[in-house]
């Protein structure tokens, strides 16, 4: 037997405790297969908990994870608790105390799966988007005055660091580096508007891809025409790396254009620390406990965590194992639609990988 993995599970709200479910049945599957051992201990923060407690996160909650080899997650959001309250609390926070910098998203069409870009299939739409995760509006930097009256203000900053900046433009060169397809790094940024923030990241980039990776091409495009590339020609893309909010923004409309948020996995990532995985597809409360929800998108980003683990046979076996189920399997991506129930494709891939 090979090594041991220690892993946190979040199942959360909603749907997550389902897709989770089908996640660790694959997972297990690729340890067996593999020679490793994976071990999971749960923790039930999430709506629940807070409507039940009153306690959003444990202020001892990011210690513990940091005790972990990486953090399974399956979704946060709750009908009975006011949007922000459980995405702030939980999400950005174990984010920001366990300094999980990038936001790592692979956006990639698998056979079989439906685009709604016209004439593009999976030879077209595959490529990374590297996202500074730290940094930007998400840090709380402003404030109100005079709520509630007609003369009200509200300021949110965007804020940067050079080291902020620097660290998450390294990761994005090491990684496209790494994946070695077209050896192609897009900023993605707004440099004739926000020319304070992006005069720093334009500074940066060419900086530092001049002096340490002369190997890997440097483009740059504003935020809005790689939206509209992103539609008109997806296969022009490599791997692009932007700020926190462009970052959010156009990983929900890459996900769209490679099937929805039913097959969209993603990393949030600490190169030095604990790093944590979770579908992007949110927790799909109307669903919960119906056992019609697609969980590919959570067993692909546990392939992910396998993958930013060292055992990259066993997530590529993942990976395989799901394209072969969009192609030879799934109706449609769905939920309810698949032809199968949630625990069902999980059953198809974790056979499939057994089988090899």
């Amino acid at each position: 037997m090979g090594k041991t993995y220690n892993i946190a599970v979040i199942p959360g709200d909603g749907t997550g405790p389902e897709v989770v479910r089908e996640g660790r049945k694959v997972l297990s599957a690729a340890a067996s297969k593999f020679g490793f051992k994976i071990n999971y201990e749960e923790f039930d923060f999430g709506g629940d908990r807070y409507l039940r407690t009153g306690e959003v996160l444990p202020d001892s909650a990011s210690e513990e994870m940091k005790k972990f080899d990486s953090i399974f997650l399956g979704a946060i959001g709750h009908p009975d608790v006011r949007p922000g309250i459980l995405e702030k609390g939980i999400l950005l926070r174990l984010r920001f105390e366990l300094d999980q910098y990038i936001n790592l998203r692979p956006v990639k069409l698998y056979p079989g799966v439906a685009t709604p870009l016209k004439d593009k299939g999976p030879e077209h739409i595959d490529y990374v988007v590297v996202r500074e995760n730290t940094g930007d509006v998400y840090t709380g930097s402003g404030g109100v005055t005079m709520k509630g009256t007609p003369h009200e203000v509200a300021i949110q900053n965007m804020v940067y660091s050079r080291m902020q900046v620097d660290r998450c433009l390294r990761y994005a060169f090491e990684y496209t580096r790494k994946r070695n397809k077209r050896k192609t790094l897009a900023l993605c940024g707004k440099t004739n508007v926000l020319t304070f923030v992006f005069d720093l990241w334009e500074r940066a980039f060419h900086e530092i891809g001049k002096a340490e990776y002369p190997d890997i091409i440097r483009e740059y495009y504003h935020v809005d025409a790689t939206c509209m590339w992103m539609i008109k020609n997806p296969e022009w893309f490599d791997v692009i790396v932007t700020t926190n909010m462009f970052g959010d923004i156009i990983t929900d409309l890459g996900a769209i254009t490679q099937g929805g948020m039913g097959i969209a996995a993603g990393g949030n990532i600490n190169p030095e620390g604990v790093s944590m995985f979770e579908p992007i597809g949110g927790s799909a409360p109307k669903y919960t406990g119906k056992n019609i929800i697609n969980p590919l998108a959570a067993i692909s980003c546990g392939g992910m965590m396998l993958e930013h683990l060292g055992e990259e046979k066993a997530a590529r076996a993942i990976e395989d194992a799901v394209m072969y189920v969009t192609a030879n399997k799934l109706k449609d991506m769905g939920a309810g639609k698949m032809g199968y129930s949630t625990t069902e494709v999980g059953d198809l891939v974790a056979e499939k990988i057994g089988r090899g």
